[in-house]
């Protein structure tokens, strides 16, 4: 189906506008008319983020793993610029190493950022959105949240878990007017696979045959990625002004691919072992 957009300008709050698929999001949702107050995590990056636009880019610090900052950081927001209308989860960073060889740190950071942070958004924006009976919140996971590819489990583990909290929000959203959108992209052309990367040191051969091969190939590809982030952001576009936008939304054909994929093998293995999973009732 595609988005037949009915335009209005909105105020859209943005996580993580430095680079990547915030940016793109940020340059798209500006130049068609709207508000966007994105955060940055250093007060550097603020000029930098406003000149995009000279009335209706506000730059903002804050750092989404600082839990305590985030609710004061959203009421100084709703006082300066007026209700929120989208919210889009979209800061998170990617992680890469076999799990054994990851400390249980980085899964704890990964989490922070990825999921804990997003939470803590959603639960600041909202009391003003259930009373208005109206917003968007958007949750930017991944085809990480669908499928899994050895090395980066902690990625994966964090996507999965927003991705079940999205689909939640739904259920409890639906019927005081808040739409809910997980966003899963494929692979784009950002930095997830490049700076943007945490990688944990290696230190187990046994993994050497499996995962060598993974890292030098993902690190070859960052760049050349299939997707689009500046068509991601038309799509952003023109999703916050759906009527009845999806509650699920994949972007670029490898993650369509792959998760098909993903589904339809799932399905098999279900209806393999259908008899031992019945077999589990009472009698």
């Amino acid at each position: 189906m595609s988005l037949s957009p009915t335009p209005t300008h909105k105020t859209v709050l943005i996580t993580g506008v430095s680079s990547g698929f915030g940016r793109a999001f940020a340059v798209a949702l500006l130049a068609a008319g709207h508000r966007v107050i994105g955060t940055v995590r250093k007060p550097e990056a603020c000029a930098e983020f406003t000149a995009l636009h000279p009335h209706n880019a506000h730059a903002v610090v804050l750092d989404v793993t600082d839990f305590a900052a985030i609710e004061p950081a959203v009421a100084q927001m709703q006082s300066q610029f007026g209700p929120i209308d989208v919210l889009i989860n979209n800061a998170g960073y990617g992680h890469e190493g076999t799990l054994e060889e990851s400390p249980l740190h980085e899964l704890i950071a990964q989490f922070n950022t990825n999921v804990f942070g997003a939470v803590a958004l959603i639960k600041a924006v909202l009391p003003d959105m259930r009373q208005r009976r109206r917003g968007h919140i958007i949750n930017v996971t991944s085809m990480g949240g669908f499928i899994t590819m050895p090395g980066i489990a902690y990625y994966c583990g964090s996507k999965f878990a927003l991705q079940g909290i999205s689909d939640t929000l739904v259920q409890e959203l639906r019927g005081l007017g808040i739409h809910v959108t997980a966003l899963a992209p494929g692979s784009f052309r950002t930095d997830w696979a490049g700076r943007s990367m945490v990688r944990s040191e290696r230190s187990i051969a046994d993994y050497d045959a499996l995962f060598d091969p993974i890292r030098a190939a993902r690190e070859a590809k960052s760049g050349k990625q299939l997707g689009d982030p500046a068509k991601a952001g038309q799509v952003l576009v023109d999703l916050i002004a759906h009527e009845a936008p999806p509650a699920q939304l994949l972007l670029g054909s490898d993650a369509l691919g792959l998760v098909r994929a993903r589904l339809e093998s799932l399905r098999a293995e279900i209806d393999q072992w259908e008899a031992v999973t019945r077999s589990t009732d009472f009698a």
